[in-house]
């Protein structure tokens, strides 16, 4: 590998525009891989933009470092996702995104039933609060400061 091909945390940082502690963290998951110079300086390839932009991308959705990391396990760390690897990656999300964007249209819907209502339970909204146990008790604020 030539090292005029490889790229130094500073510069990837800036071509991607991620602070240094992202790259670090992200190499730490496994998303990406970097190799070593002879001063333990770490250079990556240039393939690490693209993979970057994937990440990037699946997190600007909604998606997870999780979900992102399991989806990248297929591929070498340093292997930079295809337009038809993309396809199919994103495909495997589709069905978690759907429920995310079904949840919030029931929360973007929900909401006008409860701003100004009082009720402060949500026991009548269309937004569930499963945690209410003094929603029994009726509507309105019972305690100010949490019991110890």
């Amino acid at each position: 590998m030539d090292s005029r091909d490889l790229l130094t945390i500073g510069e990837v940082a800036h071509r991607s525009g991620l602070a240094a502690s992202a790259l670090r963290y992200y190499e730490s998951l496994g998303l990406i891989r970097s190799h070593r110079t002879s001063g333990n300086q770490r250079r990556y390839t240039r393939s690490v933009l693209r993979r970057l932009a994937v990440v990037h991308a699946a997190q600007q959705v909604g998606l997870s470092l999780e979900e992102v990391c399991r989806a990248f396990a297929a591929f070498d760390p340093e292997h930079a996702p295809t337009k038809r690897e993309w396809v199919a990656l994103s495909r495997r999300w589709r069905p978690a995104l759907d429920a995310r964007i079904k949840e919030l249209e029931q929360v973007r819907d929900g909401l006008s039933m409860c701003v100004g209502c009082g009720c402060l339970t949500m026991r009548q909204c269309a937004i569930y609060n499963p945690q209410d146990a003094l929603g029994d008790t009726g509507s309105g604020a019972r305690r100010i400061f949490p019991t110890q």
